[in-house]
């Protein structure tokens, strides 16, 4: 994939306001520890999230990725009617049917012109509404498009702590033990084709690759997730290695000459292991997972939005998003800051 037309005008976020720490799901779940003789502690460990942030119950996926959509549109000082397209890509959605996009079109005032629908793809569902959009912008089907996501943890984390309590052995906690570090929170990323003013980043290129073979080793059914979190790292880091490698051929990067990082939101021995393969040190990656855990799709954007905040990313620095989800799935793209 190779554009040269297509620009981030603006990234936004929208942060759950309640901060449940590792701490206080371990204190839910200590009969299940007394039970299999762990001691306290283990989640923040063997993950390194310290905290996450849950949205009250009952919230609305779709109030979430319109707030965050506005503020993208506000902070780009675009209106509403400039969009061509309008994807929601949330592993979470407000119904099987219609698009949760519809929702939030609605809410925001899209036109009758603007493409709105849903993409799906586990934690890359984000990038891949990128690639969905830039690939409209670069034909020149529209001028400018917004991704929008939105993710609960409250839900499935009360359902699996209550599943745990329930079968409190080794063989329900290994396979649930993942879900506890999910986060909450909402992120909107607007595209354009350079022409409303002031350009943004520019997206350069990207790729992806599937190691389709894996689909089962991370599921979520329902209100039941289960995860095989030592196979999903080995496997994962495998593809990782291999689409990295397809990466800086597409880009011409290396882990020397890039200047920047954002990965997908895992853990700790996740990020050592991806950066460690890419030969990237860990000076060159800004991180969040510590205090805003696993927000699936939510997470890349949003810590991008962050790090470019607080001046971590550079105008000119050649920028790396590394994403990877169930599936397994894979995908990296890079930016000119």
């Amino acid at each position: 994939m190779k554009y040269s037309r297509v620009f981030l005008q603006a990234n936004s976020y929208e942060l759950a306001p309640i901060v449940v720490s590792s701490a206080e799901l371990e204190k839910r779940i200590a009969p299940v520890y007394e039970a299999l003789h762990l001691p306290p502690g283990q989640l923040e460990a063997l993950t390194g999230i310290r905290e996450r942030r849950w949205w009250a119950p009952g919230f609305k996926l779709s109030d979430g990725a319109a707030r965050a959509g506005a503020k993208a549109l506000e902070k780009a000082g675009l209106p509403v009617s400039a969009l061509g397209a309008l994807v929601y890509a949330g592993v979470c959605r407000e119904g099987s049917e219609p698009a949760t996009a519809c929702a939030v079109a609605a809410a925001l005032g899209a036109g009758r012109d603007c493409a709105v629908h849903d993409v799906g793809n586990a934690c890359l569902g984000v990038l891949s509404g990128v690639v969905d959009v830039a690939n409209r912008i670069e034909l020149g089907q529209i001028r400018a498009g917004l991704i929008v996501s939105c993710e609960s943890a409250r839900e499935i984390n009360d359902a699996m702590i209550e599943s745990m309590l329930g079968t409190p052995t080794m063989d329900r906690f290994k396979p649930s033990i993942a879900t506890l570090t999910g986060g909450s929170g909402a992120v909107a990323v607007l595209l354009t084709d350079g022409s409303f003013g002031a350009r943004g980043p520019k997206l350069l290129g990207g790729v992806a690759q599937a190691a389709a073979e894996h689909f089962d080793l991370c599921r979520w059914d329902r209100d039941f997730m289960r995860t095989d979190a030592a196979a999903v790292l080995k496997h994962g880091v495998e593809l990782a290695r291999a689409t990295w490698k397809k990466f800086a051929a597409e880009t011409g990067w290396s882990g020397e000459t890039i200047d920047k990082t954002i990965c997908h939101q895992v853990g700790g021995p996740h990020r050592a292991a991806v950066l460690g393969a890419f030969g990237v040190p860990v000076e060159k990656d800004f991180a969040t997972y510590e205090y805003l855990g696993n927000i699936g799709t939510v997470s890349l954007p949003l810590t991008a939005a962050l790090a470019d905040e607080r001046g971590f990313l550079e105008q000119g620095d050649k920028v790396g998003f590394l994403g990877i989800g169930s599936g397994l799935n894979c995908m990296m793209l890079g930016w000119e800051w």
